[in-house]
């Protein structure tokens, strides 16, 4: 009566993704809902500043707006969590923002 192990999947068969993938939040390409939960907008977040804003490029803030505007018309408070969340950093004066440096 001896009992051999069920063979267990392989790790590598499946890699889980490194984030979870946020198309659901979107609908014609457009953002349908601001997540309240943190994990799941840091998610959102760090999707939008590597899509929406290109590295070594500086913006105004009407350029920020814009390209905001494109996903979701409520663009100052994607720009607020963008800023808090560290993802875009902006000049002490505002006039200028940068998409932060991606630490993955």
């Amino acid at each position: 009566m001896s009992h051999s192990p069920e063979p267990q999947p392989s790790q590598s068969a499946a890699p889980r993704p490194p984030r979870r993938d946020v198309s659901d939040l979107f609908s014609g390409g457009r953002l349908t809902v601001i997540p309240r939960k943190v994990a799941r907008r840091e998610q959102l977040l760090a999707h939008l500043a590597e899509t929406l804003f290109t590295a070594d490029r500086e913006y105004t803030e009407p350029e920020v707006n814009d390209a905001l505007r494109t996903v979701h018309e409520d663009c100052s408070a994607l720009r607020r969590y963008l800023i808090t969340s560290g993802r875009l950093t902006r000049t002490r004066d505002g006039r200028a923002y940068r998409r932060a440096a991606t630490t993955l």
